[in-house]
């Protein structure tokens, strides 16, 4: 594990393995640099494959007042101490990497993958669901603030996600959950941010998975639609989710290729 400090001084934990040209991989909600192990191993031949803990979360510091600012400069400092070319987002981490490609980071190309945009289609968002979030948090209530992202914005059953509670990765699952406002912050109305990706200047290769949702595919194609340079491509997979070894070919050939 290293770190890097971002602008405002907050310690950002990353890890990098393999050999080439780096590649950053962001997450999405709830999810630290650990889970990108597997799709670390299968890209580890073709890149320098960066995985690191956006704030809050892992091993990486936090400080009181956010903005999505913050996180674009977090990313930027990951980027610039690995001199990574290549930039690959999962879900609602997406819209960090493309606010970061927006905002001039030098990225050579960049791979976003089933970003949650709201389109035609899509389930009616949760009421008041930022707002419940930071009361949540404020609460001192991790576990509720879990529950409804899980229930009422992923839509997982309540009885499972009762069950969850029980088991032992569920107190993990409570010490991540304060960024979920961060990625309900990133989103804001969830709507597609046209205007935002119609600056990002960099090839972009825009995936999802064949088992996802309809309105959640074809969120990726209005995505890719308003930006200048971008492709969609199909990946078998389940509900979103692609597995390491379907996902690494894709990303080699839009990198590499």
């Amino acid at each position: 594990m290293d770190k890097v400090i971002s602008a405002d001084g907050t310690e950002i934990a990353y890890d990098a393995v393999g050999s080439g040209p780096g590649l950053v991989l962001v997450a999405g909600a709830l999810t630290a640099r650990s889970y990108y192990g597997p799709r670390a191993e299968a890209l580890a031949e073709w890149f320098t494959v960066i995985s690191y803990d956006r704030r809050g979360r892992g091993d990486s510091d936090d400080q009181a007042a956010y903005a999505v600012e913050r996180e674009v400069e977090d990313l930027e400092a990951v980027r610039a101490a690995t001199r990574a070319s290549y930039g690959y987002a999962d879900s609602s981490g997406v819209m960090v990497l493309l606010r970061a490609a927006a905002a001039g980071s030098a990225f050579d190309k960049l791979a976003i993958m089933e970003p949650p945009f709201r389109v035609e289609g899509a389930p009616a968002p949760p009421e008041r669901y930022l707002e419940r979030l930071q009361e949540y948090v404020a609460a001192g209530d991790p576990g509720g603030a879990l529950e409804l992202f899980m229930v009422e914005a992923v839509g997982q059953p309540k009885d499972q996600v009762d069950g969850m509670k029980a088991s032992p990765y569920w107190p993990a699952l409570e010490a991540i959950a304060p960024t979920l406002v961060y990625d309900g912050l990133q989103l804001g109305d969830s709507t597609v941010p046209v205007e935002l990706l119609g600056v990002v200047e960099q090839p972009t290769l825009a995936l999802h998975s064949t088992a996802s949702p309809e309105w959640l595919q074809r969120a990726v194609g209005v995505a890719a639609a308003a930006m200048p340079d971008s492709r969609v491509e199909a990946l078998e997979g389940s509900f979103h989710e692609v597995p390491p070894q379907v996902l690494a070919p894709a990303l080699v050939k839009h990198f590499l290729g």
